[in-house]
């Protein structure tokens, strides 16, 4: 992160790290609790293998980003009006810290508990990860904005690596020992709550907000609501930004049906054990660090929709591999293809948001990609969760109908003109 030309001219490359760190430290939730842990966990023992397990998984997870849809556009204008985000952002890292340390309490047939406390924990995550995604227009310039991002998103799945294996570490040692999975798994929530909170430490104590509050004549709740609804009301000035948020909830709604059930179909449909299934996410991080780095090299200049259009042709691809396999290696072969898509897609969404958002309207307007990530993850796995109630449990049927969400997104993003939409936020 010493390429000083990459960034604003007031930005120090350790600032940079530090707002990084925050993608290190959260990354520990989604890898271990909702992507290779606590979802099966969910499935397998809190309700018992039961053919409702993964819909009723998809229920909390939809619900608590139903909450997120609510909240985060008013706490984004919240944030701008009141040059707030680090604050914000220490109030909801407790939170989640608090929630996923309260999930080591989850044990076989506690349903309503851990309904309970995903939705608190993640709540909290997903507003804390609109929030720190708005510092980025502060830190990188506008034609390096997806290379910052992308050290973010790599330092992130090192970050969930380390989570992770630091569970696996755990995890052996507690199998070695004769230890069940309804007594191993509740640890693995408080170790992943420990890193949470450490590795987050140098994001508050060297990441600056340079946010100056704004004049608000009204409460905060109408201000925030009133400057939602401005951006709404200017729709067509920012048409590329929203039909960009319309792609996004269409290949989001794919992606975070793999984060959400990737442990739940290695279970389910390829036979994995626990441990299986934390090394496999293990190397699909490394994949997707891998992934998010280079695509981030490439961005700027291969273009922002290129790249993304790309990573989406690789989540197709990914599908009909999963699709197909029977055995374990092409599963491997599939994941690890996520794993480039992951991390790439993810970094190269969240920069051209940013390509595409006034100077003065950061919070909000990340709040809005927020919101449609959010949307994603309800429409997503739920589709998801849907398909295999329906079926009894063809997690393969529900894995191609996934596939769809992507397809569709492709046909969205070659709609969107980017330097347009640049264009437009500029003079806005």
């Amino acid at each position: 992160m010493s390429e000083d030309g990459a960034l604003q001219s007031d930005v120090r490359p350790r600032e940079v790290w530090a707002w990084a760190m925050y993608d290190f430290a959260n990354s520990g939730y989604t890898t271990v609790v909702i992507t290779a842990v606590f979802n099966a966990y969910f499935v397998g023992i809190v309700c018992a293998g039961k053919s409702w397990g993964t819909l009723a998984w998809t229920l909390a997870l939809s619900a608590s980003y139903a909450l997120i849809i609510f909240s985060a556009p008013i706490l984004g204008a919240y944030a701008d009006t009141h040059a707030a985000k680090k604050k914000l952002l220490a109030v909801t890292t407790a939170g989640c810290v608090l929630g996923t340390a309260l999930l080591a309490l989850v044990g076989p047939g506690d349903l309503a508990l851990a309904v309970a406390l995903i939705i608190v924990s993640n709540v909290f995550f997903g507003t804390g990860e609109n929030i720190a995604a708005a510092f980025l227009p502060e830190l990188a310039r506008g034609d390096a904005m997806g290379k910052v991002s992308a050290w973010g998103w790599s330092l992130g799945y090192i970050g969930g690596l380390t989570t992770l294996g630091a569970c696996l570490a755990y995890v052996i040692w507690a199998r070695s020992h004769g230890y069940t999975e309804a007594q191993f798994v509740p640890v693995t929530m408080v170790i992943t709550a420990a890193v949470f909170a450490l590795a987050s430490a140098p994001t508050f104590l060297l990441l600056k907000e340079r946010a100056r509050p704004q004049q608000a004549d009204k409460g905060v709740a109408l201000r925030a609501l009133s400057r939602v609804g401005e951006t709404l009301r200017h729709a067509a000035q920012f048409k590329d930004l929203l039909r960009f948020l319309g792609c996004i909830v269409l290949y989001q709604s794919g992606v975070q049906t793999v984060i959400a059930l990737a442990a739940v179909y290695a279970q389910e449909a390829m036979g994995f054990t626990t441990q299986d299934t934390i090394v496999l996410v293990l190397l699909v991080n490394i994949t997707a660090s891998v992934g998010a780095f280079l695509f981030g090299q490439w961005q700027d200049r291969l273009g922002h929709r290129k790249t993304l259009a790309l990573t989406l042709l690789g989540w197709c691809a990914m599908v009909l591999i999963a699709y197909v396999s029977t055995t374990r290696i092409g599963f491997w072969v599939a994941a690890n293809i996520a794993g480039l898509c992951l991390g790439s897609s993810q970094s190269a969404g969240r920069a051209l948001v940013g390509y595409l958002t006034p100077a003065d309207r950061h919070a909000e307007f990340f709040g809005l990609w927020g919101l449609a990530v959010k949307l994603a993850s309800i429409l997503g796995p739920l589709t998801y969760g849907a398909v295999t109630w329906l079926t009894h449990n063809d997690h393969r049927s529900a894995m191609l109908i996934t596939g769809m969400f992507f397809v569709l997104g492709l046909a969205v993003l070659k709609s969107i003109d980017p330097e347009r939409g640049r264009h437009a936020a500029v003079a806005s």
